[in-house]
């Protein structure tokens, strides 16, 4: 046994509380090398009393990357204090005690030292991540405000262009979208099945995607005013819908009172510390067009990337901490909004976040924190900061996969598993997956024009933990390449929209909403992968409750065996037939399967029993030594 492989962290992801006084406790081995892990847990004041060092619970492997497997327990204490460490034993019959202290023989020499043992001292459920639950329902939908609907001619900015005139938008083009366009789209938006609204940004602002924001506080009249966007929020409240809204607080607008006053005050200006400036004088871009203030190069202030029009704010400074919290309380308070999505989260610091968090749930204890983070978030992910981030790093694995056929089905099992394990349960549940948006091509794009493959990738983006989104328009057949391709104008002309594409994702919603519960809580199990065959066959488990999927991305029909009680729950280019079903390239086939507890039972002591005899066998092997590496 590797037992330099061997990894656990107290109070993380590796061991914390998940609802109910229930413990989640993981380990980390090297793959293929560990065939049991014991967990030895009990009151560290109880410890010489109770004996409880003798008796191990057995843990279970999770999941497996290409270079490790994990193991988990749920667990409790009465007393709701914990120490406890872990019983290894290796595939080739050695044993060690793995705890606080580090790695010693199994011995009780070792395993009777109260402080070899790591601790959770007390299960406080004030430190307890506490994500939204409602958010675990939702499944969300996108708006670019500009490009979805014109309700209202009376407040279209000058200029503004026919809609959907131009088949490759520009970055100065405006449309003329607005919030009434929203509002009187409600019907269309309950009847796909979306219950939540993710606008882009909807403040004042120079540009038509309004991130460079020059009034927080009021709504750009392009797109309409407070009693227009109260209005809205109340209707989609009724119909059950939650309300999300883009804070752009990393970076404001050139055009903002702060940095106009910088620029005509230059050193002397009240506001030169709310951002980073290196030198003076600063200057005004605004002769510039669109694509050059986007593409200006190092300036001697810092920008959101090198955008001339988007100077980086200050968030280390009280001044600006207190305006950017009193328009984040502002919002909820007075519309009554259900969450923020946080631009540039990654860029803003630490500090901020936590008091951005702690104003909004003091005012609404559901609320819903959403960081825009394109890579691994753990940092963001404790509790006090986000609740969830665009989940890029997770279903860049899916794209990989399905989109750009990079990686094999193991490789993108591999990656998810990785993903998966670098947050807490609670945490996964509340994620934000999407594989479009307004900063990437559209998934029609990716997928190159093949509807069947893009189909294959959402059901599959739909099954995994975490709250799937659309991307407006992507249900009716948009296409487009990178922004500002991918800002294209909603299609609302029936004749050409794609009314198989919107039917599928009705139907692809529905089915999320109807198997919610095993789709969020349900175990991830992979079951039947084959990287010769491209096919990804895996599970979602919950109870007796089992959700069963196969994805055929092999140019060649496969075919599987169903389960007599199976029951069929949604497929493409897939035939049943006597038992068997025939799946067609990019075709998938999900079936549920209500299996008897006994029955798992059975074969799961099968499965033990059979590790049981190996480790028996390389004990005889190995009798009188242990690890040499421990």
């Amino acid at each position: 046994m590797d037992t330099a492989a061997l990894y656990h962290r107290p109070e993380s992801e590796y061991a914390y509380l998940y609802e109910n006084n229930r413990v989640h406790i993981r380990l980390r081995t090297k793959i293929g090398d560990v065939a049991q892990v014991n967990l030895i847990s009990g009151d560290p004041y109880a410890m010489h009393k109770e004996k409880w060092y003798y008796k191990g619970k057995e843990m279970r492997k999770i999941a497996n990357t290409n270079t490790h497997d994990y193991w988990q327990i749920e667990t409790t204490e009465e007393t709701s204090r914990m120490s406890y460490a872990f019983h290894v034993i290796g595939k080739d019959g050695v044993e060690v005690f793995y705890g606080d202290q580090g790695v010693y023989p199994y011995q009780e020499l070792y395993y009777q030292q109260p402080n070899f043992y790591f601790r959770m001292p007390y299960f406080h459920d004030i430190d307890r991540f506490d994500a939204p639950s409602w958010v675990k329902e939702t499944v969300w939908y996108q708006i670019f405000p500009d490009r979805f609907a014109n309700g209202d001619p009376s407040n279209d900015p000058e200029g503004v262009l026919p809609w959907g005139v131009k088949k490759h938008p520009g970055r100065e083009d405006f449309y003329g979208g607005d919030l009434q366009g929203v509002l009187d789209n409600l019907d269309y938006l309950e009847e796909l099945g979306v219950n939540g609204l993710y606008f882009m940004p909807i403040f004042t602002a120079y540009s038509n995607h309004k991130y460079d924001t020059i009034d927080y506080k009021e709504i750009d009249p392009q797109l309409g005013d407070k009693k227009l966007f109260k209005k809205l929020v109340e209707e989609a409240h009724e119909r059950g819908m939650r309300i999300m809204l883009d804070a752009v607080f990393n970076h404001i607008g050139i055009h903002s009172p702060q940095w106009q006053d910088v620029l005509k005050h230059q050193e002397n200006s009240r506001y030169k510390d709310w951002f980073h400036i290196h030198s003076f004088p600063v200057h005004s871009y605004e002769d510039l067009d669109m694509d050059e203030i986007e593409n200006v190069g190092r300036l001697n202030y810092d920008t959101f990337a090198f955008t001339g029009h988007m100077p980086k704010l200050n968030t280390a400074n009280p001044e600006v901490q207190e305006y950017l919290l009193d328009i984040a309380t502002y919002w909820v308070r007075e519309f009554d909004i259900d969450a923020w999505r946080l631009d540039v989260a990654n860029e803003v610091d630490h500090h901020f976040w936590k008091k951005f968090n702690s104003a909004c749930v003091e005012l609404k204890k559901d609320f819903y924190i959403l960081g825009e983070v394109w890579h691994s978030s753990q940092t963001w992910l404790q509790g006090d900061e986000f609740h969830g981030v665009m989940n890029y790093a997770f279903v860049e694995n899916i794209e990989n996969y399905f989109l750009k056929r990079i990686i094999l089905p193991s490789q993108m099992a591999s990656g998810l598993n990785n993903q998966l394990l670098l947050y807490r349960k609670q945490t996964n549940e509340v994620m934000f997956n999407l594989l479009d948006s307004h900063d990437t091509s559209r998934l029609l794009t990716k997928a190159h024009g093949n509807k069947d493959l893009a189909k294959s990738a959402l059901a599959f983006m739909f099954a995994q933990p975490g709250s799937p989104c659309i991307f407006y328009g992507t249900e009716v057949g948009l296409e487009g390449f990178d922004d500002p391709d991918c800002r294209k104008c909603m299609i609302w002309d029936e004749e050409e929209q794609d009314r198989d594409m919107l039917a599928f994702i009705k139907e692809l919603i529905q089915f999320r909403k109807t198997y919610q519960p095993v789709l969020t809580h349900g175990m991830l199990q992979w079951h039947d992968i084959r990287d010769e065959e491209w096919m990804v066959g895996f599970k979602r488990v919950l109870g007796n409750d089992q959700m069963v999927f196969y994805f055929n991305n092999d140019e060649e029909a496969t075919v599987i065996e169903m389960p007599e009680n199976a029951k069929p729950v949604l497929s493409y280019l897939s035939q049943e037939e006597e038992g068997n079903v025939t799946i067609q390239h990019n075709g998938f086939f999900v079936y549920y399967l209500d299996e008897d507890i006994e029955e798992q039972a059975k074969r799961l002591a099968r499965k033990k029993e059979r590790a049981r005899q190996l480790i028996r066998e390389n004990r005889e092997k190995n009798a009188g030594t242990w690890s040499s590496q421990a």
